[in-house]
């Protein structure tokens, strides 16, 4: 769409535009904005401001027509985000609605979605690991997926920084691969998970630590956490519900609303991104393409420098949507590798157990945390038929196990007599999948959505690699709970459970050393196009064993105060 009025032009040009307001289309906003760069942060769902707009944040169960449960006609209307476990009648709101979305499943892929300002955010499980060197080394040491151009040295400075910022609580555990960071006190183990810890360093000779998870809560807040409004966590475990204590990280309590005190940021919600403006002419992009949610009117906006934060797959969908003479496959599509390499976390499956001591003791109060079982496996040699390796969430609990027999007077007296049970933990694998070529995503030819867009077409799959790694946890961890003096053990894997369900997708514009095989430099800018930065998940070139959001905000921070230094020396 052509404009000619000039005034109009001014009022839409910007010297940044950020697309996307989740965790680091937030940070990119912060650090553009702190730099003095007045910037345009796009976001395609609705406004959602801290505190005001989390209607049940304060609510008693009681308070919910169906007690916190999800009705069958809406559970049934929605069947992917349904399957999420934060999907509940006190956070569903957050997630957007299925059949308002399609997309084409090649293969079956729950793709998990927060169309809102803050994105997900407000949903995120908060889990924040650093990742190694162990971890940039792995697509070089094995010959999967391409070399990383960084390293933990480029990036453990804004780790750092990321973390006295946003707040992260955790011990200093000295392992090298896990490295420590910049953490507030962390949360306690409790007694069995303590008697765990013990005797895994008793059995394996410290080789397989299990320490408290680090994760994004303020358990003790620091002056820069007051100045954004934030204060303690109150170990409400509400979280999905949206923190208005800011007790945890989120873009709508930290990153946006001190990009917004700058005066630099201009916030448009309902903004839906159709594509990035490509100007043969001056080889550059010059702005993006936006339709409004609700009118469905084209606006085009302009900037020197443009930030894709949109997530994983959106990010890929925009960019393969930004076609041109120079680009016809897709922005800085020249090797065809857009939206190829897709990556994921695989958490399909558990394992339980019941420990018979520490009967003195019960569970009390909340934790919004677990412990945490860092990668032991294939970190300093290879030393299994499979490549990469699995961390591990592992959580107890006491609870009451009421008798619910009987009828009438028998029943009540049942109801009123509390006798606890035995100790209860459990266990997930978050493994580190292989980046493919044959796991991508591409563009429909017919599909549209409703705003004339492309439907993304997903194709991703498990391999022989994650069930090898699937029966290695079962075998370690059977093993490693059977020594620890736990019983009733099970296992539990659920072969019809979608990869996608994680949320932790990742790759498809991945960085790289040669633009021959990636998409992005080690500044995160397009090798073809160095004013377009993409610094969400899209970016990853490997996908680790850790949480990958506390990695997202440090590349992006790192990407941002770059570009910043290259634009005042007018080399973008």
């Amino acid at each position: 769409m052509a404009f000619f009025n000039i005034d109009s032009i001014k009022d839409r040009t910007f010297d940044a535009i950020v697309v996307g307001s989740g965790i680091s289309g937030g940070w990119s906003a912060k650090e553009l904005t702190g730099r003095g760069l007045r910037t345009l942060v796009l976001e395609r769902g609705r406004d959602v401001q801290h505190i005001k707009d989390y209607p049940t944040t304060f609510k008693n169960p009681w308070e919910f027509p169906h007690l916190g449960q999800i009705p069958k006609e809406l559970r049934d209307a929605n069947p992917i985000a349904s399957r999420c476990y934060a999907f509940n009648e006190d956070a569903a709101h957050f997630f957007i609605k299925d059949n308002e979305h399609p997309y084409v499943q090649e293969k079956p892929f729950d793709w998990i979605r927060g169309y809102q300002v803050g994105g997900k955010s407000l949903m995120w499980a908060r889990g924040t690991q650093r990742w190694s060197q162990y971890d940039f080394d792995g697509p070089a040491r094995d010959g999967f997926a391409v070399e990383w151009p960084i390293n933990y040295a480029d990036i453990a400075p804004w780790y750092s920084y990321v973390e006295k910022f946003a707040g992260i609580s955790g011990n200093k555990d000295g392992l090298p691969q896990l490295p420590d960071g910049e953490f507030l006190p962390p949360h306690e183990q409790s007694c069995v998970e303590k008697h765990f810890t013990q005797q895994m360093a008793k059995h394996y000779n410290n080789t397989r630590p299990v320490i408290i998870g680090r994760c994004a809560h303020l358990t003790q807040p620091q002056p820069i956490h007051t100045q954004q409004g934030r204060g303690q966590c109150q170990n409400r475990t509400l979280c999905q519900r949206g923190c208005p204590y800011g007790g945890y990280f989120s873009s709508n309590s930290s990153t946006l609303p001190w990009a917004q005190k700058t005066g630099k940021m201009t916030l448009r919600p309902d903004s839906v991104v159709h594509s990035i403006i490509f100007d043969e002419k001056k080889n550059k992009a010059t702005g993006v393409r936006v339709i409004d949610a609700h009118t469905k009117e084209m606006t085009e906006y302009y900037a020197k420098i443009i930030f894709v934060n949109a997530s994983t797959l959106n990010t890929n969908l925009i960019l393969l949507n930004s076609t041109s003479n120079r680009f016809p496959n897709g922005l800085g599509n020249d090797n065809g590798l857009l939206g190829k390499y897709i990556a994921f976390h695989n958490f399909r499956t558990t394992i339980s157990a019941e420990y018979e001591g520490f009967l003195d003791t019960i569970t009390e109060g909340n934790r919004p945390n677990s412990s945490y079982i860092p990668r032991f496996r294939n970190v300093f040699k290879q030393e299994t038929d499979f490549l990469r390796g699995y961390a591990a969430g592992f959580g107890s609990s006491r609870m009451l196990d009421t008798d619910r027999s009987g009828f009438g007077e028998s029943l009540k007296a049942n109801l009123t007599q509390k006798k606890y049970g035995n100790w209860h933990v459990s266990s997930h694998m978050m493994g580190e999948t292989i980046p493919k070529e044959t796991n991508y995503v591409t563009l429909d030819s017919d599909l549209k959505d409703a705003w004339g867009i492309p439907q993304l077409k997903v194709s991703v799959a498990y391999d022989d690699n994650d069930e090898k790694m699937i029966a290695d946890f079962h075998q370690q961890m059977t093993e490693m709970l059977t020594v620890a003096g736990f019983t009733n053990i099970k296992t539990n894997d659920r072969p019809d459970k979608a990869p996608g369900l994680d949320i932790h997708e990742m790759g498809g514009v991945r960085m790289g050393k040669d633009p021959k095989t990636s998409l992005l430099n080690k500044w995160n800018q397009l090798h073809a196009c160095q004013n377009v930065f993409v610094t969400d998940g899209a970016c990853m070139t490997s996908n680790s064993t850790q949480n990958p959001s506390l990695t997202f905000m440090a590349i992006t921070a790192r990407a941002a105060n770059h570009a910043v230094d290259k634009l005042k020396k007018k080399n973008l």
